[in-house]
């Protein structure tokens, strides 16, 4: 899968057939000494601490991303807990209410942002 001076080709072609192959899940060119090595390593099955299993080449993406147990903030509050229950804590904490310092009245948390345009 590289440009090849025409005159080293066929050298070439020999060299990567005998010494190269290509992983039957990535498409990526290994070294046919270290085949082995990277399937266990890199498409070896994984357990994901919310017990899904998962290539491990994969592991980092679905923790970052998809992985119903990741780490979530809420907007309202700051507190770190995890993915599955960010929006019943958010609906519970922006359901909170705190005092507006410019006309006293008890406002939502997740109505304090747009509250300054109507507050008298």
């Amino acid at each position: 899968k590289k440009d090849i001076p025409v005159a080293n080709f066929t050298m070439h072609e020999i060299h990567c057939s005998r010494n190269i192959e290509v992983c039957r899940y990535c498409s990526e060119l290994i070294p046919k000494s270290e085949m082995k090595n990277h399937i266990e390593s890199e498409h070896g099955q994984v357990t994901c601490k919310c017990r899904m299993k998962i290539e491990k080449c994969h592991l980092k993406d679905h923790e970052a991303s998809a992985c119903p147990l990741r780490p979530a903030v809420c907007q309202y509050c700051d507190i770190q807990l995890t993915f599955n229950k960010l929006q019943d804590h958010e609906i519970y904490c922006g359901a909170r209410t705190e005092r507006c310092g410019g006309c006293g009245r008890n406002v939502m948390v997740k109505d304090l942002k747009d509250h300054p345009r109507v507050c008298g």
